[in-house]
């Protein structure tokens, strides 16, 4: 009943159909990586207030080339709670306008933190509001502190998106904290990834706002993955479904092998054929003798009749045809 399952027609819709359920449970397989990823980076956000903070040098690659930035460390250690210690170098503090934080803008400020191998690590302070004269305006930025500083923060991955870098105020003036652009104006060798401030010794200026961070929304990655799955099970699903319609309609009686519906025609030509057959049965039928002497003598009777009439008539004719 199956056997046409073997023809090229259905062998290629199977092979298509096994190609991309594959596809689709390697996407949805893909969207289960992206939630497993980006849930650990909420875990590790979340995390940060409560677990102890690890050497810089333990996530981050220690950069070698000044005016370069360092090898990035990858998502998987994003907003890890690192600490670190140095001397912060306010000739290179840089402002990131167009900052916002609960709806207002303003200016993130992040500071070059120089270690004591000579490399540095530039550390976002926080924020500060843009005056009111706007974002081209110079911002009222507390001074970092002088002497040794000890930061503990959170691992910030360098923005992707580039943006041109002006002079600006005494400060480097940007909208992207790109660090392979940032770090050519540094003196320095610079790490691949910069800091969230979250505590320093001495402490930080009350001026400045802590940045917020944001969760990553790991649901929509599991959904997706979810749905990935599905549209494979429905594909195959929809394959079999199709396999069994064809073998079932194959089953059934074809059109030629049913008989034909009668026509009005038919019916009329088969109700004479019915009622001759009737009349041809009706004569075959066996005669009642009595009925049929009597037949027989009522006919005689009527023959005679009609001879003796016929004589009459002559009779009476003779004798006028002789006058």
């Amino acid at each position: 009943m199956y056997r046409f399952l073997l023809t090229p027609r259905w062998l290629g819709a199977a092979a298509l159909t096994v190609v991309a359920s594959v596809i689709m449970v390697m996407l949805g397989n893909w969207q289960l990586h992206r939630y497993q990823e980006r849930s650990a980076i909420n875990d590790r956000i979340d995390a940060a207030d409560s677990t102890q903070a690890v050497p810089l040098t333990s996530i981050l690659a220690v950069p070698t080339t000044a005016g370069a930035a360092g090898a990035s460390p990858g998502k998987s250690h994003a907003w890890t709670k690192v600490t670190a210690t140095g001397r912060y170098d306010p000739a290179h503090e840089i402002q990131a306008r167009g900052r916002t934080v609960d709806g207002d803008v303003g200016f993130e400020i992040v500071t070059p933190l120089v270690l004591a191998d000579g490399s540095a690590v530039l550390v976002d302070r926080g924020w500060v509001p843009a005056p009111a004269g706007g974002a081209s305006a110079a911002p009222t930025v507390p001074a970092a502190p002088s002497g040794e500083v000890t930061v503990v923060g959170q691992v910030h991955l360098s923005e992707s998106r580039p943006a041109a870098i002006e002079h600006r105020d005494g400060r480097l003036d940007t909208r992207r904290i790109s660090l392979p652009r940032l770090a050519h104006e540094m003196p320095y060798p610079v790490y691949g990834a910069y800091v969230l401030l979250l505590e320093q010794t001495p402490a930080n200026d009350a001026a400045f706002t802590r940045i917020p961070i944001d969760h990553e929304d790991a649901w929509q990655n599991g959904g997706y993955a979810v749905q990935w799955w599905m549209f494979s099970l429905m594909a195959l699903f929809a394959y079999g479904w199709q396999a069994r319609k064809e073998a079932q309609g194959s089953a059934a009686p074809r059109a030629a092998d049913r008989p034909a519906k009668p026509t009005l025609r038919d019916r009329v030509a088969e109700a004479d054929h019915q009622r001759a057959a009737a009349r041809v049965a009706a004569l075959r039928e066996p005669v009642d003798r009595v009925e049929e002497a009597d037949r027989r003598a009522a006919a005689e009777r009527l023959a005679a009749a009609d001879r003796l009439a016929a004589a009459e008539a002559a009779r009476r004719a003779g004798p006028s045809g002789q006058d």
